[in-house]
């Protein structure tokens, strides 16, 4: 099919490229993004009005498309801090101490505990969750801060975070990007998230276990000011006084999980994906902040119920707050661009990124292995702001393009944009990334991000040749 690309698509190709030479500078892409929506709304509604009321337009779209993922993760929070003031977390994990009994279990145990509580809380609360409480215990069973560090930091904002098949914030950026169901790019990740999860993991603890025993383990200690959690004495003291019995802890310690694996019993017998699962999972995590807020709380718990849920909307907001202007940019590459200019298009076409990829497909030999290392590369670029989330739109969009090229691959291409780009930018090499796995561990997170950079690079070239054949 011969499509006429007018323009506006080389405009948006344009701005592609300079969105990611700004990634590789390590510099911020929002006022880039900006300048895009201008510029394609200039070309599209040729007056000035309308170009800048694009800009407003676009970011109202955007942020209802997020508003879901923004919502879920903002409610999370808020539900992490209550359970962290009451100490309920530290309930919730203390059973599991006594089977972390050498330093090979606590590597082991610490990272599956994080990884199973980060795909139910997310991995910044979780780091929290888990580690105030088995971090003494790796430390007396010779596991070395550092070591713990990166089992929290590979199977919470690595493993739990690049698949997020609980919360499902960072599968619905990319599908949507991509303009492909949530469902299909969860399912094209589980392969791509399993090889670099197992990679990663075994070589990082085989790489640790070789410098002990050679005698060139760096622990990376430090003095981090503030302390080694999210709560300082002010806010600790701020939210006092806190009712509850020990008895009462461990029942709720008990209840919570019980609530959540209800909801995933509930996702497979009613066959939830996507939003519903997500609502379902954010109505519970709504349910318990509520109950145990007033039974914490009693007389202020009213009140604590509105302040929390204000705490986990900051939060939320902040972290989507950069992700904003630049989802707006990229879902102007699909259907959004109609819905805000107009029919302005060339006839034929299936929005900007759909032609672009059939142009490339008339000019360039593409395939299935040259598809799946340019995403690995894009995915890591675009992770290279320490987000994580900003850039995996573009990966979206990208694997649109070349899925659409080579005909095949959409689900595949996207997941591996996806899962590369959260391992690089989520918080497992870039070092201002680490900060709350570093902190509560005492480390310094340039000395976590260097030991993590080898295992993670071996993990994304083997994921790679797993998606060439996928593809």
């Amino acid at each position: 099919m011969d499509i006429h690309l007018g323009a506006i698509h080389y405009v948006y190709l344009v701005f592609i490229v300079f969105i990611l030479a700004l990634l590789i500078r390590r510099r911020d892409t929002t006022m880039i993004c900006v300048a895009g929506i201008f510029a394609l709304g200039l070309l599209a509604t040729e007056t000035l009005s309308g170009s800048v009321s694009g800009i407003f337009n676009s970011f109202v779209y955007a942020t209802k498309e997020l508003l879901g993922t923004i919502m879920i993760i903002s409610i999370i929070v808020a539900m992490s801090r209550i359970l962290i003031i009451t100490g309920i977390n530290e309930a919730m994990v203390a059973p599991l101490t006594r089977f972390l009994r050498t330093p090979a279990m606590a590597y082991w145990g610490i990272g599956l505990i994080m990884m199973v509580t980060s795909l139910f809380f997310w991995p910044s609360p979780a780091v929290a969750l888990v580690g105030a409480v088995l971090l003494p215990v790796a430390l007396r069973v010779g596991l070395p801060a550092l070591g713990a560090a990166m089992a929290m930091n590979l199977f919470g904002h690595g493993i739990a975070l690049s698949g997020d098949y609980i919360i499902q914030g960072a599968p619905k950026l990319t599908a949507d990007a991509a303009g492909l169901p949530v469902s299909s790019v969860m399912e094209a990740s589980i392969p791509l998230v399993i090889v670099m999860g197992l990679v990663t993991t075994v070589s990082a603890f085989w790489m640790m276990r070789r410098d002990q025993k050679n005698g060139t383990w760096r622990d990376g200690l430090v003095s981090l000011k503030g302390g080694a959690g999210p709560l300082t004495a002010a806010e600790a003291e701020d939210t006092a006084p806190v009712f509850m019995s020990a008895n009462l802890r461990k029942g709720l310690a008990i209840a919570i999980p019980l609530l959540f694996l209800l909801d995933l019993a509930g996702m497979f017998a009613l066959n939830l994906q996507g939003g519903d699962a997500t609502a379902l999972v954010g109505g519970t995590a709504v349910f318990i902040l509520i109950v145990i807020t007033l039974l914490a709380h009693r007389n202020q718990g009213l009140e604590k119920v509105t302040s929390y849920l204000i705490e986990g909307f900051v939060f939320g907001f902040k972290v989507f707050g950069p992700v904003i202007p630049i989802a707006a940019f990229f879902y102007l590459g699909d259907s959004a661009f109609t819905e805000l200019f107009g029919s302005t298009l060339p006839a034929g076409s299936h929005g900007i990124v759909n032609d672009l990829g059939v142009a490339l497909a008339d000019h360039v030999p593409l395939n299935g292995a040259v598809g799946a290392v340019t995403l690995t590369v894009i995915g890591a670029i675009t992770g290279l702001d320490g987000s994580g989330f900003s850039g995996i739109s573009l990966a979206g969009s990208i694997a649109q393009m070349f899925a659409a090229a080579i005909h095949s691959g959409a689900a595949t291409l996207t997941a591996l944009g996806q899962v590369t780009a959260i391992w690089v930018g989520g918080g497992t090499l870039i070092p201002w990334a680490l900060i709350p796995a570093a902190a509560i561990c005492g480390v310094s997170p340039f000395e976590l991000a260097r030991r993590n950079l080898k295992p993670v690079l071996m993990g994304l070239a083997a994921m790679t040749v797993v998606a060439m054949f996928l593809v």
